[in-house]
C-alpha cells in the first residue's frame, strides 16, 4: 500500500528519538500514513488541530486542570520496599493504577476528547482490548458532554465483562466485533472502518501509539506526562537523580512511550516487556497494518498472525512505530515473558507490596523479577517501573487460573 503522506517537510527529532516526527510522520523507517484517500484530509486536519492546540497555553491549562482535578495527577512514585529487598535492587513503581479509571489510558483520552471538542466533533469512537481505554473514553465523553461508541472483540467482552458494564453505565455504546480473532486487532479494524463513514461528527480516539500519523505522535505526547512526572520524582527519590533502568509493558506501547519520553535524554536503559505470544518489537517483521508501517507478527506469506496474551491489552500483533525505531537505534530493548511468569509476578507483587497490578503491568514486574534473580540486573540497580493499571478487571481471569 502506498504511503500517502507528502514529502515536503523534514522530521524534527531529538538525538535519542521521541521528538516531533514532522509532516512525513516517520520514526526512522516506520510510521507514515497508509490510509484510503478518504481519510487523508481527516488525518491532515487532525495534525493541524493538534499542533495548534498543543501550542495554545489555554488548551494546555485546561488539560492540566482536568488531569489534576479529575484524574488525580501527579500519581505517586512508590518504593517497592519488600520486593526490592527480596530481589536486591531498588524498585520504584510509577503508580498509574491510582489514576482515575484505574490506568494510564485516561491521560491520552482526556487530551483527545478536549481536542475533539475543540474541532467541533460531538462523538468519540474508540477500540479497546482490556477495556481500560474504553472505560476512559466513556468517562471523558461523559465529562465533556460527548457521545461514545466503543468497539471491542467478542472474546475480550467475555473476559473483561466488568469493564464492559462500566462503559455502559457511563453511557457508551459497546459494539461487539465477531470477526477474526475477536480481540484488539479486529476491534481496531472495525473502529477504523466506522470512522471512515462518520468523519463529519466523530473523532477516532486511538488508544495507543499506533495508527496513521499523527496518532502515534499525539498519543505519545498526551502520555508524556507519565515520564515527565516520574523523572522529576526520581530526581528527588534517588541520590543519582535518575534510574539505571526504566521498564514498562508494551502492547501497542503507549504507557511505555510516555514513560520513555521523560527519560530520553538521560543515561537510563529502556526495557519494554511484551507478551511472549504478541511480541511485535521482539519477533516481528516489517509490515503495514491499521495505517502505519512497523514490526508485526506475520506468517511466511506476510499475512498478520494472531497474537496471544493472558492480558487482553497486550493481545496485539504489532508495536507502535516509535518503539520499532527505538529498537533500531539501540535506545530501547524489548523482551518477552510468559503467561506463567505474569501470574507469578502478579501474586508476588500483591503479597509483598499489597498491590494487585493489571496483567498487562505484571509483564513488566515479571521481567524485573527474572532479571534480578538471574543476575541480569546488577545488585542495587535503581529500577523505575511504570505500573500502567490496576488488576480489578483481571480478577475473574485469575480466579479461573488459580
Amino acid at each position: 500500500m502506498k504511503d500517502v503522506l507528502p514529502r515536503r517537510a523534514r522530521p524534527v527529532d531529538r538525538p535519542g528519538g521521541m521528538g516531533d516526527p514532522g509532516t512525513p510522520g516517520k520514526f526512522g523507517a516506520y510510521g507514515g500514513r497508509f490510509v484510503p484517500e478518504s481519510l487523508v484530509p481527516a488525518c491532515a486536519e487532525l495534525e493541524e488541530a493538534f499542533r495548534d492546540a498543543w501550542s495554545d497555553p489555554g488548551f494546555q491549562s485546561s488539560l492540566a486542570t482536568l488531569l489534576a482535578l479529575h484524574v488525580g495527577r501527579p500519581t505517586p512514585l512508590t518504593p517497592a520496599w519488600r520486593l526490592s529487598a527480596e530481589l536486591g535492587v531498588n524498585l520504584l513503581l510509577k503508580r498509574e493504577d491510582l489514576a482515575h479509571t484505574g490506568s494510564h489510558k485516561i491521560n491520552n483520552v482526556l487530551g483527545q476528547a478536549l481536542l475533539a471538542r475543540r474541532m467541533g466533533r460531538t462523538r468519540l469512537i474508540a477500540e479497546t482490548g482490556a477495556g481500560q481505554h474504553g472505560v476512559a473514553t466513556a468517562t471523558a465523553a461523559g465529562l465533556l458532554g460527548l457521545r461514545a461508541t466503543v468497539f471491542m472483540g467478542e472474546r475480550d467482552i467475555e473476559r473483561q465483562a466488568l469493564n464492559v458494564f462500566r462503559m455502559r453505565i457511563l453511557g457508551a455504546e459497546v459494539v461487539p466485533v465477531h470477526s477474526g480473532s475477536r480481540t484488539l486487532k479486529d476491534a481496531t479494524s472495525e473502529a477504523m472502518r466506522h470512522w471512515v463513514s462518520s468523519l463529519e461528527d466523530s473523532h477516532y480516539c486511538v488508544g495507543s501509539v499506533v495508527g496513521p500519523y499523527p496518532y502515534p505522535w499525539i498519543v505519545r505526547e498526551f502520555q508524556r506526562v507519565i515520564g515527565d512526572e516520574a523523572r522529576g520524582q526520581c530526581a528527588t527519590a534517588l541520590d543519582s537523580g535518575s534510574p539505571d533502568y526504566v521498564v514498562a509493558c508494551v502492547g501497542g506501547g503507549s504507557n511505555a512511550a510516555g514513560t520513555f519520553a521523560g527519560f530520553v535524554n538521560t543515561s537510563a536503559k529502556f526495557v519494554g516487556v511484551e507478551a511472549e505470544g504478541g511480541a511485535g518489537a521482539s519477533a516481528g517483521r516489517v509490515g503495514v497494518l491499521h495505517g502505519f508501517r512497523s514490526l508485526f507478527l506475520q506468517d511466511d506469506d506476510g499475512q498478520i498472525s494472531e497474537a496471544h496474551s493472558i492480558a487482553a491489552g497486550l493481545d496485539y500483533p504489532g508495536v507502535g512505530p516509535e518503539h520499532a525505531y527505538l529498537r533500531d537505534l539501540g535506545r530501547a530493548r524489548y523482551v518477552t515473558v510468559t503467561d506463567a511468569e505474569v501470574v507469578d509476578a502478579t501474586l508476588r507483587l500483591a503479597r509483598t507490596e499489597g498491590i494487585v497490578p493489571a496483567l498487562e503491568s505484571a509483564h513488566a514486574v515479571a521481567w524485573v523479577i527474572r532479571a534480578a534473580e538471574s543476575g541480569e540486573l546488577p545488585a542495587c540497580a535503581n529500577v523505575m517501573l511504570t505500573l500502567s493499571g490496576r488488576g480489578d478487571k483481571d480478577l475473574s481471569t485469575l480466579m479461573e487460573l488459580l
